[in-house]
């Protein structure tokens, strides 16, 4: 009893620089959205494709000689990146990961490739990197961390929720052989990734937090684990909005 009273005199706190106290992780993220009918997220979907189909990613895909298959992305985008927001839909970090990472297996002739993300959020990046994976007929895993859960049921902001709570898991059981390619965890980034014992990482895709500190304890995690010719991708390099991110 001494030696706590001691440490709680010496932080003059009593619960936030209490190492073993952590935050609560969010229950409910999307709660208070309204759901639509599923012509509406469609009509969304559509447009969005059509929108985000500019000459700068055709461009990027042709240089990496890597294009995913638009069925399948269509497919996919519908489901975890299709959802009721302010800003504009934008699904094209999802063709620039699977076009980067195939050509990143392809040259460097990668017989395992082990990935890590931050931000799994729906699974759409994961399950991207997933099939570039799969489809260059590579043996690779991709760890992806996020604070919501991938067995519990809630809602997603997505076409899903018109019929009821789903876990991550039952949202993307469509992509069964993209799954067993991923292993989720949750937990906060900053918190989760010392506990972590990855000694190796190729390709990286940083999407979690995005606070300066936060980005910055990501990047060193990942710089540490990788090698000359190795690869991070960060999200939201967007100056005026995430300006922390662009520092």
């Amino acid at each position: 009893m001494k030696i706590i009273k001691n440490l709680l005199r010496k932080t003059r706190s009593k619960i936030l620089l209490l190492p073993f106290i952590e935050r609560p992780l969010p229950k409910n993220p999307f709660k208070g959205i309204k759901s639509f009918k599923e012509n509406v997220y469609l009509k969304l979907n559509d447009e969005a494709l059509i929108k985000n189909d500019n000459k700068k990613i055709n461009a990027f895909e042709k240089e990496n000689g890597y294009l995913v298959d638009p069925i399948w992305f269509k497919k996919l985008s519908l489901q975890t990146q299709t959802c009721i927001k302010d800003s504009p839909l934008n699904f094209n970090h999802g063709r620039i990961l699977y076009s980067l990472l195939s050509r990143y297996i392809v040259k460097n002739n990668s017989s395992h490739i082990l990935i890590f993300e931050t931000g799994t959020a729906r699974g759409f990046s994961a399950i991207c990197m997933a099939k570039a994976i799969i489809d260059r007929n590579a043996n690779g895993l991709i760890t992806t961390i996020d604070s919501l859960p991938h067995n519990e049921k809630i809602n997603w902001n997505s076409i899903s929720d018109s019929k009821g709570k789903k876990s991550r898991e039952e949202l993307l059981s469509e992509w069964e052989e993209e799954l067993s390619r991923i292993i989720f965890i949750q937990g906060w980034t900053d918190n989760i990734i010392d506990r972590l014992g990855i000694k190796r990482i190729n390709f990286a895709f940083l999407d979690a937090q995005h606070d300066k500190d936060s980005v910055m304890k990501e990047f060193k995690f990942v710089s540490d684990r990788q090698i000359k010719g190795d690869i991070v991708v960060f999200d939201d390099v967007t100056k005026g909005i995430f300006n922390e991110v662009c520092e």
